[in-house]
């Protein structure tokens, strides 16, 4: 069976063999008919594990999942490498549905994509009972969950395929982010024998961890944008105000940015979506509303301009990066006014006090990821239950060569001059009165008379506040709770004042681009783009940045070459070969 697997992978998708994940899942749903859970990570190829299988089995096997978008770009992958596939959801018209459902009646598909609300349809489970389901197929399985950072109510309609179908289905559920206690109640509640778990472990070894704390954001924003100015990135905010500014500041610099959140018009979302989806548009600035279901395979880098509300989003939202295997960045931007924002966001969630408890407890543990010295890959791998995983040896802080400067003499500056100013003001105000502006509230509140007046005028009032923001990252200063964030010193803070403790601090970590030039990849990327555009399907779908890469490096000549880029099934070759070979070899009469 595995051989015939196989060949199916080389013939469709253009790769010689399968993971070692995806072999023990196959294997477990085709040969020994188990029901099955498959934890691997993003970009681990999960999807693999259900799509070989479907080819395998005689019949339609269904996939349930809570993501309209990536049902699309499933499906459009899907029919692009020759396999019958459809979906149905609230976005498409009665007539499509219609039509659709009748050819699932008739056997014409081979996959069937659909959301956990369509389960409560008796037309719907009319038409599974009167054709061959073999497999049914529960993608993002932690939604099932009431421990998942996700838990969809909805997940529990599929208790109705246990019920009403006559001859019971395989089930196999996949997902990419289960704590332990998660993978428990996905057990239980779709009736899996823990036993019969895939689980490949949650590291992504093409992905850099890096969290950047007490730095200007905008600043650092542009920069790295302006470094990686040929990459698809998206920027996470936590509020859709946030959202909104960085966009327009984006905007403003040049920057061909786009925006997602839930208080645009579902149409303006959708138009979004697409030009990033095509590589119309260059980086997306978005809340956690954006992504979930994205299956664009290039995106090289994930920024988090504010702190996410668990490690499970965050982990969710980052590994969108680098789903080809190229590597690809994460950096977490962080400041502890954002811890402020997600109590606040807890505060008001309408969930009862223990689950407010459990959010407040994760948010503490987001805020420890952003605090630790260790290798951040394993903090990450430790809280998916992961305790023995090795340092990365790659992350921002396994490669942390930077050179620390005493700051103790300036730390006691501000520290001071927030006490004389009976710490009843914002981080704002302090930077003004110590720059020695002449501010007509520095001035009415007699702040020009204090001791610290002017005492760093030698600094910009945005150096200061800087520097303020890395004092607040290091606990030397808190913000007060409240519509004014006010800053009060801490314990911390008194010891640097009464001269017991030193203050150094790093330098500035700076921005650095992702991949190297590669003339021969970017117009293989053109090409790619001019066809997809023709075609009507995102970029991703004729060739991923992967393939473009390996072929790049090996400049294949004849389509037969070809056929040994992984990635360049026999389909693609027929549809698109002629087209890449022709570029290869203009590139290299150009280049001899």
């Amino acid at each position: 069976m595995l051989d015939k697997a196989e060949s199916l992978l080389a013939h469709y998708f253009g790769y010689e063999s399968l993971r070692a994940g995806q072999k023990q899942a196959i294997q477990s749903v085709t040969e020994d008919k188990q029901n099955t859970v498959c934890i691997m990570p993003t970009g681990g190829g999960k999807s693999i594990c259900y799509q070989i299988p479907a080819l395998l089995f005689e019949g339609t096997t269904i996939v349930i999942s809570p993501l309209i978008s990536l049902m699309k770009d499933q499906v459009d992958a899907l029919e692009e490498a020759g396999i019958a596939a459809a979906y149905i959801n609230s976005t498409q018209t009665n007539r499509d549905i219609h039509d659709r459902l009748n050819g699932l009646r008739e056997g014409a598909y081979q996959l069937f994509y659909i959301t956990p609300e369509r389960l409560t349809s008796p037309e719907f489970i009319h038409i599974l009972q009167n054709i061959t389901v073999p497999l049914v197929a529960i993608d993002e399985a932690h939604c099932i969950s009431q421990w998942g950072h996700d838990f969809r109510p909805s997940y529990r309609n599929i208790e109705i395929l246990f019920r009403e179908l006559k001859e019971p289905p395989v089930i196999i559920a996949l997902t990419a982010t289960a704590t332990p206690e998660v993978h428990e109640d996905i057990c239980k509640q779709l009736h899996i024998d823990k036993a019969h778990t895939i689980y490949t472990g949650f590291s992504r070894e093409n992905l850099t961890f890096k969290v950047v704390k007490g730095e200007n954001k905008d600043r650092f924003i542009e920069q790295y944008l302006e470094r990686n100015k040929r990459e698809a990135g998206i920027i996470y905010t936590a509020t859709r105000k946030e959202a909104d500014r960085i966009y327009e500041k984006l905007k403003r610099t040049g920057i061909n940015a786009g925006r997602y959140h839930g208080g645009l018009a579902d149409d303006v979302r959708k138009e979004q979506q697409e030009q990033f989806l095509n590589d119309q548009i260059q980086v997306m600035v978005a809340t956690s509303a954006f992504g979930m279901g994205i299956d664009k395979s290039n995106i090289r880098f994930v920024l988090h301009g504010q702190i996410p509300k668990d490690m499970e989003s965050y982990y969710q939202e980052a590994g969108r990066a680098g789903r080809d295997g190229l590597d690809s960045e994460c950096v977490l931007l962080f400041s502890p006014q954002d811890i402020m924002v997600q109590r606040f966001l807890i505060d008001q969630s309408t969930a009862g006090e223990e689950k407010q408890k459990q959010d407040l407890k994760k948010l503490r543990q987001m805020v420890d990821y952003c605090h630790t010295e260790d290798c951040l890959q394993r903090f990450i791998l430790k809280y998916f239950g992961e305790n023995e995983a090795e340092a990365c040896g790659a992350c921002g802080n396994c490669t942390d060569t930077r050179a620390a400067h005493d700051v103790t003499k300036e730390a006691q500056m501000v520290l001071s001059c927030i006490i004389r100013m009976n710490e009843r003001f914002g981080k704002t105000m302090v930077a003004q009165v110590l720059a020695g502006s002449k501010n007509k509230k520095v001035l009415e509140n007699g702040f020009n008379t204090l001791s610290t007046y002017g005492i760093m005028k030698h600094q910009s009032v945005s150096e200061i506040s800087d520097f303020i923001e890395f004092l607040i990252s290091d606990e030397y200063i808190r913000m007060a709770d409240g519509t004014f964030p006010t800053l009060l010193v801490t314990e911390k803070g008194r010891h640097v004042l009464l001269g017991k403790t030193a203050v150094s601090r790093k330098e500035a970590l700076q921005a650095v681009a992702i991949t190297e030039n590669d003339e021969l990849f970017e117009r293989l990327r053109r090409l790619r783009k001019d066809i997809a555009a023709e075609q009507g399907v995102p970029p991703f779908v004729v060739f991923s940045d992967q393939t473009l890469k390996e072929m790049s490096a090996k400049q294949p000549e004849t389509e037969n070459d070809l056929l040994s880029v992984k990635g360049v099934g026999e389909q693609k070759r027929l549809k698109y070969g002629a087209l890449f070979l022709e570029e290869i070899r203009n590139y290299a009469r150009e280049t001899e």
